[in-house]
């Protein structure tokens, strides 16, 4: 009876052990199952995301595109300068005769002037200055009369400008070369005492910026970038090597000190134009052929009687 008793619970317990054997085997596929759902259901998921990210570039290239065309093609290199304003003339006027153009080099005392610099190394000043110092100094030199203002130019392009200004506000212009003694020495025969000198080019007309500082004469002068403003009391940024711009510079100068006076009423009674200022190209200034030798007689008949042995 006690072995049956026995056996009866080993194979209960066996029973108990096969039950719990696949219950467990129940639970491990049924997670596995649960864990593969999620999975697939993540494939599209992520395939969106591909799609959505390889789909993204294309319109963010097409937004770039629209952006580059939208933005104005500027074809002048000083396309800023031409949106300044001016009061004097024109904005293009100042950029059609290159008066906003500087040189390569740069002073210290002329940077406050300098608009950019261009990629080719010239400095470009700025125009809006340039037409306000151009006012500031026709109302100086207004408050002077005319044979109180001495004009200086040994530069050939600003002769003309230089003269055909001090003949229109009735100055005196001291054009070619400035004697040394002008304004310091009384026993020489230049010897003169005017109360304001303009000066074309501060570096060529040295001379002159000198002696008015010694004498306590104020100084006006046409600077480029290179120039240095020593002992200059009113400067007035300008391209200064070229004859248009200098033309331009002497002519506005020249209406705006008549308008000040009173001599003119306005602008348009200015009767002389820019043209009537620049400097005309003489035959002199014509580029010369090269030098060719003569040949002498003796050459010339060495050559014929070479020719005749031949």
């Amino acid at each position: 009876m006690t072995e049956k008793k026995e056996e009866t619970k080993k194979e209960a317990v066996e029973a108990k052990e096969e039950t719990l054997v696949k219950e467990a085997h129940a639970k491990k596929e049924h997670k596995a199952k649960t864990k593969e759902k999620p999975a697939k259901e993540k494939e599209p998921e992520a395939k969106e995301k591909n799609q959505g990210a390889k789909e993204a570039p294309k319109t963010e290239t097409k937004k770039e595109e629209t952006k580059v065309a939208e933005k104005p093609v500027k074809n002048t290199d000083e396309a800023g300068e031409g949106e300044k304003q001016t009061n004097l003339v024109e904005t293009e006027k100042y950029l059609n005769t290159g008066a906003h153009i500087g040189t390569k080099f740069k002073t210290g005392t002329m940077k406050r002037y300098i608009y950019k610099a261009r990629k080719d190394g010239l400095n470009v000043l700025d125009v809006q200055m340039l037409d306000e110092r151009l006012g500031l100094a026709a109302k100086f030199l207004a408050g002077f009369s005319g044979p109180e203002i001495i004009v200086v130019s040994r530069k050939v392009y600003g002769q003309t400008p230089a003269k055909t200004f001090a003949d229109s506000i009735g100055a005196k212009a001291i054009i070619s070369r400035f004697v040394p003694g002008t304004f310091t020495n009384p026993e020489s025969n230049h010897f003169t005492e005017p109360k304001a000198v303009m000066i074309t080019d501060p570096d060529i007309d040295s001379q002159a910026i000198l002696e008015a500082t010694k004498m306590r004469i104020p100084v006006v002068a046409l600077a480029s970038t290179s120039n240095n403003l020593t002992n200059i009391d009113i400067c007035v940024p300008i391209n200064n090597k070229g004859k248009k711009s200098l033309a331009l510079a002497y002519w506005i100068l020249a209406r705006e000190i008549l308008k000040e006076r009173g001599d003119i009423k306005d602008v348009s009674a200015f009767s002389k134009s820019a043209e009537d200022f620049e400097y005309k190209m003489k035959e002199e200034d014509a580029p010369k052929k090269p030098f060719q030798r003569r040949k002498t007689q003796w050459q010339s008949n060495s050559s014929s009687r070479g020719r005749g042995r031949r």
